[in-house]
């Protein structure tokens, strides 16, 4: 028996250094160091803010640097004694796809997911208000989406706004929401910043590994 476990054991380290290694050096897939997390990337889809699938997502692939998936590990294991668990919705994201925002964001005819997604902001207002950047920390490798979710129905958490909604409701400080909001937006903020990421103020989603090892570089390989 332990002979198997042994063999068992080599044979899933070499298929996640084989999988990885397609990456560049210092990057990860996720689900080879927490398999079961739950995924659901909006950009390799057309349920984004844009209304169609983003350039540079060629699979639905979850990656990040590997001490950002350590980090993320750590987050899933404290949630899963709550029956809690990380959804991801984006996590590294090439710098074409930022470029693709950038080209959207600039074209202010386009406003067709406007009602879902933005519907108090304007357009032109994008960048001022910081939602759509040239360069974004996910980028870098180790920034996440992230939402929970009820292991025992897999469905998320009501969190007071949908993910990449455009406006105050979705700023971590916001306080006008119910009482089972407050307390889901405040598990998800606890479990990341205690455990090695920073939040991003204006949107209750977004996490940043503290330290992260390739600030200010942004990297532009696809998901795949």
């Amino acid at each position: 028996m332990l002979k198997s476990i042994n063999i068992l054991l080599i044979l899933v380290s070499a298929f996640t250094l084989q999988s990885s290694s397609q990456l560049p050096k210092g990057f990860v897939y996720v689900t080879d160091y927490i398999p079961d997390i739950s995924l659901e990337l909006r950009y390799f889809c057309s349920d984004n803010f844009i209304g169609t699938h983003i350039d540079g997502y060629e699979a639905e692939k979850c990656i990040l640097s590997l001490p950002a998936t350590l980090a993320l590990q750590k987050v899933q294991a404290v949630l899963k004694e709550k029956n809690l668990g990380i959804k991801v919705f984006d996590a590294y994201r090439p710098q074409r796809a930022v470029d693709h925002f950038r080209r959207w964001a600039r074209n202010l005819s386009d406003t067709l997911m406007k009602q879902e997604y933005y519907p108090t902001v304007a357009k032109k207002d994008l960048f001022r208000l910081e939602y759509i950047a040239t360069k974004s920390r996910h980028s870098s490798g180790s920034t996440v989406d992230i939402t929970l979710i009820n292991l025992d129905t897999k469905k998320e958490l009501d969190m007071g706004s949908s993910y990449d909604f455009f406006g105050k409701i979705s700023w971590v400080a916001y306080q006008d929401l119910t009482k089972e909001q407050l307390h889901n937006r405040k598990l998800l903020q606890e479990a990341m910043l205690q455990n090695g990421f920073r939040n991003y103020p204006q949107e209750w989603w977004h996490f940043t590994l503290r330290g992260e090892p390739y600030r200010d570089q942004y990297f532009d390989f696809p998901v795949r």
